[in-house]
């Protein structure tokens, strides 16, 4: 029996293509406070009485685009990834998804019921970039998981590696390769959020989204999704010797969010004599809707109906075994090192002003 576990933690998917099961994925999904952050009653009415009637068709049609036989592309690399990370590690790897199947509640009765003397859990938020709608809510919902189960544990969480050498140098093996062709550019696309989800997660309270924030040291940034995003960038380009780089912010549209948008970009490119185009997307672990779908399939059809030649996605870093490398050196590392939201940090993500902004959600 072991006194310590790991708990990785990914996104989720629905658990099939059905329309039943995308909408009751979707519900719990947007019904997230950490997600849209609108009080009950305007987020109840959004999701079930706007979203739900006509997001989860489409939706599906999207998942029967990118489904694999063994199930959902996310889902099933995150298995793989815990398999491949148990047969390395001394101690006992579980994972949960934030939505569905497998819940974190399961993946931490599981540990419980294996090791009744469990004392210590590293929870493993498959997030490299922290934001209030990823790393936080997963924290406050494997708390919540515990509570509910009457455990009281030793709860350590992974802080975001977005800027950890194991972590780049991973991404820089799984990435290399697919430069060999050629390119004009390369576009570093991230999963977008509302900007107020960067204010509202800035400890300061001032800081972020204001003049040359992202190079003026803060203690924000240990927060701030976007200059975390443009520390793994600047990070991963340096070490490829890249120059000719670009960020942009997919899947979520419309004022109020941050900027540039992935397929506005896509659709420039070709006019400003980008014919041949790398992408890839460092914000997620795991290819899965947004990657496969969204770029690598529509954002390849948009670029290339602009004029451009040559669109080149490049996978996330899956189960690559330097992936699982760093992986675990990365969990090895943090059951000595200094707490990250070993308390709720952050007191204002759910509480202040909220801002209307159009929302384009593929998941």
């Amino acid at each position: 029996m072991s006194e310590r576990a790991i708990l990785l933690v990914n996104l989720g998917s629905p658990d099939s293509t059905s329309i039943p099961d995308v909408k009751k994925y979707l519900d719990e999904f947007l019904m997230d406070p950490h997600v849209l952050d609108f009080p009950y009653w305007l987020r109840s009415f959004l999701v079930r009485g706007v979203i739900l009637n006509v997001r989860p068709k489409k939706s599906a049609a999207a998942y029967q685009e990118i489904w694999w036989d063994d199930g959902s592309p996310l889902v099933v690399i995150s298995k793989r990834v815990q398999t491949a990370l148990q047969g390395i590690s001394s101690i006992p790897v579980a994972l949960g998804m934030r939505y569905q199947n497998p819940s974190i509640e399961s993946a931490l009765c599981g540990l419980l019921e294996q090791n009744p003397d469990l004392q210590e859990l590293l929870l493993v938020p498959l997030y490299p970039q922290y934001a209030m709608a990823t790393t936080e809510t997963v924290a406050r919902e494997t708390r919540e998981s515990l509570a509910r189960l009457g455990v009281n544990l030793d709860l350590k969480i992974l802080a975001p590696f977005y800027d950890q050498p194991e972590y780049i140098s991973a991404l820089a093996e799984v990435t290399k390769p697919h430069l060999k062709t050629g390119f004009d550019r390369v576009l570093f696309s991230y999963h977008g959020i509302p900007k107020r989800h960067v204010k509202k997660s800035d400890c300061t309270g001032q800081h972020c989204l204001s003049t040359n924030c992202c190079q003026v040291d803060s203690p924000a940034h240990q927060y701030c999704y976007k200059h975390q995003a443009v520390c793994t960038t600047e990070s991963l380009a340096t070490q490829l010797g890249i120059t000719n780089y670009d960020i942009s912010f997919q899947s979520r549209l419309g004022g109020g969010w941050l900027t540039p948008f992935t397929d506005k970009m896509l659709e420039q490119y070709p006019k400003q004599g980008v014919k041949r185009l790398a992408i890839l997307c460092p914000a997620f672990v795991s290819d899965c809707l947004e990657t496969l779908e969204e770029i690598a399939q529509e954002g390849r059809e948009t670029f290339l109906k602009a004029g451009g030649e040559q669109f080149t996605y490049i996978p996330c870093l899956n189960d690559h075994t330097a992936w699982l490398v760093a992986l675990h050196k990365l969990t090895e590392q943090a059951w000595d090192a200094a707490p990250f939201l070993e308390t709720s940090s952050i007191p204002n993500l759910i509480q202040g002003r909220f801002f209307m902004g159009a929302l384009r959600t593929k998941m």
